[in-house]
């Protein structure tokens, strides 16, 4: 199911007012998703501080910190939506009392004794998968199971969970919608490999030689800022892509243009029929002269001359420079 779809109400949703006006209300606020989808993805790159700690996978989280994902989530959604806090619970939505809670499994929500009977905004995220899921839900005690750690007092301080056969009393507002895609976790495990590897052992800028070695070896797709950060390790971790002493110059001789995401920079991308990069993005390609054998190949006119994406069989060629920008002019970005 793409951002743009969501399912309709459960059966016998209806019947709850309180419920349809939440869903009602974060519907008009987040029609297509896009606001939750960039929650999450922000969330789980903020837990895995790949600047500080050189970590892209969520399995490389310790268990505190996977655990402390639904604060973060709760606290980011509240902050995205300028949520008020409820009295008793995480958020007060159109006047009802709602409560946030976050599982690395579907349908694995913790209810605390505290929402019992009231309204939760059950959400779901996997990176691995490459999927996220937001619903409301009914805390409705009869269709909830005991889970967890029970006092001798019984249930009264225990959490809930939906049972198995009331999985459908989920109210969806997005269901399996696709999460912006987490690069390194996702490329085939030999790139990966050899990107990472790249500068083992030396003293000099090994950050700069892991994201050379990106950039040459995933070519034609669009490579986020938290992916440069993350091979980086350093503070201004965009300096390892720009011409004066970046990528851009670096690959320059072996051909590679690294499209990002100034106006001139994807005018470039478009004219050669690669993805275009949006804010914060870049996309690498290798490129030569355009020759006989190229006609008809997609092409852009740099420097007087005509460029299109290489072949393998095609040899290096020294890679023009991208069209200026108005940081170029100052600091050669």
């Amino acid at each position: 199911m793409t951002l743009f779809e969501h399912p309709g109400p459960a059966p016998g949703v209806f019947d709850d007012p309180e419920l349809m006006l939440v869903r009602q209300h974060l519907l008009s606020r987040d029609p297509e998703g896009a606001r939750f989808a960039r929650v999450l993805r922000e969330t789980i790159d903020q837990l895995l501080d790949g600047e500080h700690t050189g970590r892209f996978d969520w399995n490389e989280l310790h268990k505190t910190e996977k655990t402390h994902a639904g604060t973060l989530i709760e606290i980011n959604l509240l902050r995205e939506f300028g949520f008020t806090s409820g009295d008793d619970l995480d958020y007060l939505i159109e006047g009802i009392e709602v409560d946030c809670k976050f599982s690395q499994k579907q349908y694995g929500w913790m209810i605390p004794p505290e929402a019992l009977d009231e309204i939760c905004l059950v959400v779901w995220a996997d990176d691995h998968r490459g999927l996220w899921s937001a619903g409301l839900l009914r805390a409705d005690r009869a269709r909830l199971t005991t889970s967890g750690n029970v006092t001798k007092k019984g249930n009264r301080d225990g959490k809930f969970r939906l049972t198995k056969e009331h999985h459908s009393l989920v109210c969806w507002l997005w269901l399996d919608a696709p999460l912006e895609e987490n690069l390194l976790l996702h490329i085939d495990k030999q790139t990966q490999a050899a990107i990472l590897n790249a500068g083992a052992g030396s003293k000099r800028s090994p950050g700069q030689a892991k994201v050379n070695e990106l950039f040459r070896r995933v070519q034609g797709r669009r490579i986020n800022r938290t992916v440069i950060r993350t091979l980086a390790r350093q503070k201004d971790y965009m300096k390892r892509v720009r011409y004066n002493g970046g990528a851009r110059e670096k690959l320059r001789n072996e051909g590679y243009l690294i499209c990002g995401d100034y106006p001139n920079h994807q005018f470039v991308a478009r004219q050669l029929g690669l993805p275009v990069p949006q804010e914060g993005e870049n996309v690498s390609i290798r490129i030569v002269e355009a020759k006989p054998h190229h006609s008809g190949q997609p092409s852009v006119l740099l420097e007087g001359r005509q460029w299109v994406k290489a072949g393998p069989d095609d040899p290096e060629e020294r890679a023009p420079l991208l069209p200026e920008t108005k940081k170029q002019s100052s600091n050669h970005d």
